[in-house]
């Protein structure tokens, strides 16, 4: 799963043989904001030069499931890309854009 938010891009994966999920991200702030809004007690981000995303952390599914509730309760803006702009700036909401508009080309039948 990938999650973009007004305050960080997460892809979240299960890996085998484990209970918990793994959280990961490109930049290490979007992990500290998730983790200081919605995983406080959660262990530490890990950090490596040698996996696709550097920054991960380690957290309970329920942990999870109850963070993307509080995620969804916390929405209080009209545009998302806006939202983005003004809490992470305006470089982070033109990746965004990039994504969105990459993505919109499958709607218009130009991605197939």
């Amino acid at each position: 799963m990938w999650l973009m938010t007004n305050f960080g891009f997460f892809s979240i994966v299960k890996k085998e043989g484990v209970d918990y999920l793994t959280v990961r991200a490109r930049a290490k702030q979007d992990l500290l904001n998730l983790k200081e809004r919605y995983f406080p007690a959660t262990g530490a981000i890990e950090e490596s030069d040698y996996t696709d995303y550097r920054f991960r952390v380690r957290v309970p599914r329920e942990a999870f499931a109850e963070a993307l509730r509080e995620i969804d309760l916390d929405i209080d803006y009209p545009n998302f890309k806006n939202s983005v702009a003004g809490k992470q700036g305006k470089a982070r909401a033109r990746a965004y854009e990039d994504v969105w508009q990459r993505l919109y080309s499958l709607q218009t039948g130009n991605g197939e």
